[in-house]
């Protein structure tokens, strides 16, 4: 029996989880996308499980309820289009001053003024899989120089070892790692201090990767911009400082959810099944 596959429209409220009197025949696990942690938890409850097909991009929260000897995949291609759309959405609006502009809008002031272009800027992404690569795909055509930062280095891949030097001369800095033990709060006080004044941080991985006080700190002086898809803590509180800053664009961990989400899911799903059930191997695999 398969686990939650994907209704129609798979939205973050709903936890289709299997008839409770029957979790001893899933060995195939699909968690709704962006449900409860309840949808993870009743995993321990499926004592035949064999893969767990998640449909994020990240896998952090799904390892602490991964029962022994069970596959972990990841959606992997997945958002990777409408993730990096994101980002490179983020940097032009908050380059151009798109905020700005809807926010002057209701009380019908014209804000003209030469703001600045994405064309010429050097951009640095932090991030060498999937969406990181769509991201400097997709930046390459608006005649910026790109540097891709990976754990190691390789032909096109700066190694993370590179990363304090290559900051001084980056106008953007876009995060697309994944949450792991090395990238938690890997943008701190040492990090956020090499970037150039006046730089750009556009968050589309995950918000814990950013040291928010520290972040806070340097867009309060004004020497640093931030546009952020993912906040630490997340939601972000109505009354937390980084609403209120100059400079912050924030928009509310919407990267991968768009309508490419479902025929892109849909069709991972259908491939892993295919190869689950011909004995061929997963793809995606990030555990067990």
């Amino acid at each position: 029996m398969l686990g939650a596959l994907l209704p129609e429209d798979v939205r973050p409220s709903q936890s289709p989880v299997p008839l409770v009197d029957r979790l001893d025949e899933v060995v195939f696990y699909v968690p709704p996308y962006m449900g409860p942690t309840e949808d993870l938890a009743v995993m321990a409850r499926m004592p035949n499980l064999k893969v767990v097909q998640l449909l994020t991009a990240g896998y952090e929260n799904a390892l602490r309820f991964l029962p022994a000897g069970v596959t972990l995949c990841n959606a992997g291609g997945v958002h990777d289009a409408s993730t990096a759309e994101l980002a490179v959405g983020l940097a032009i609006a908050s380059l151009r001053g798109l905020d700005e502009f809807a926010r002057a809008m209701p009380q019908g002031t014209w804000l003209h003024a030469r703001r600045e272009a994405l064309a010429d800027k050097r951009v640095v992404v932090v991030g060498a899989g999937g969406i990181g690569r769509a991201v400097q795909a997709r930046l390459e055509p608006f005649e910026v120089d790109v540097a891709l930062v990976g754990r190691t280095a390789r032909p096109g891949v700066h190694a993370t070892t590179e990363l304090l030097a290559l900051l001084p001369v980056a106008d953007i800095v876009i995060l697309a790692v994944p949450l792991t033990e090395d990238t938690r709060g890997m943008v701190g006080t040492e990090f956020l201090a090499h970037m150039a004044d006046g730089a750009l941080l556009v968050n589309v991985s995950r918000g814990p990767v950013v040291d928010t006080e520290a972040l806070v700190e340097q867009v309060a002086t004004g020497r640093l911009r931030a546009a952020l898809d993912v906040t630490d803590p997340e939601p972000l509180p109505p009354d937390h400082p980084l609403w209120g800053l100059p400079g912050v664009l924030i928009s509310p961990h919407v990267g991968g959810n768009t309508s490419a989400f479902l025929p892109r899911a849909r069709g991972l799903v259908a491939e892993q099944l295919r190869r689950f059930a011909t004995g061929e191997p997963l793809a995606s695999v990030v555990a067990g």
